[in-house]
């Protein structure tokens, strides 16, 4: 079936909800100023957490497989919409990889950037299936 979270309404606030991850308990919810108690993340704020650890784990494997020195790296990412009536999602990673490689190493890990599987997710086109579930 592949990944699956559950996501339900909780007590806290108007929009506060659990995630149900695998053997993790989360909290999701929006802020104070939109009616809300700001217990968790937002939504997107859990997407751009998603592609910056996709990208840091994406990355780390590649330096321990090539056996680079690499002893930090670090994914800010930040969201913003563009384009004719706001219909492009851009997302913005600045990548710090600190260690002792040269730049040719550090411009393939910035290739390998774009490999991530979250990366992908939100570049390639998606279909979505919603269904009605009667309780």
């Amino acid at each position: 079936m592949g990944t699956h979270v559950i996501v339900k309404e909780r007590a806290g606030g108007q929009f506060t909800q659990d995630v149900f991850a695998r053997d993790h308990r989360l909290l999701a919810d929006e802020p104070e100023n939109l009616g809300s108690a700001d217990l968790g993340p937002t939504p997107y704020e859990y997407v751009l957490a998603g592609l910056g650890s996709c990208t840091t784990i994406t990355l780390r494997m590649y330096a321990e497989r090539k056996k680079w020195p690499v002893t930090h790296i670090q994914c800010d990412v930040s969201f913003k919409k563009s384009g004719f009536e706001g219909n492009v999602n851009i997302f913005i990673r600045d990548i710090t990889i600190e260690g002792d490689i040269d730049e040719k190493q550090r411009a393939r890990m910035l290739q390998i950037a774009d490999k991530c599987p979250v990366h992908n997710m939100l570049e390639g086109t998606s279909e979505f299936r919603t269904n009605l579930v009667r309780s």
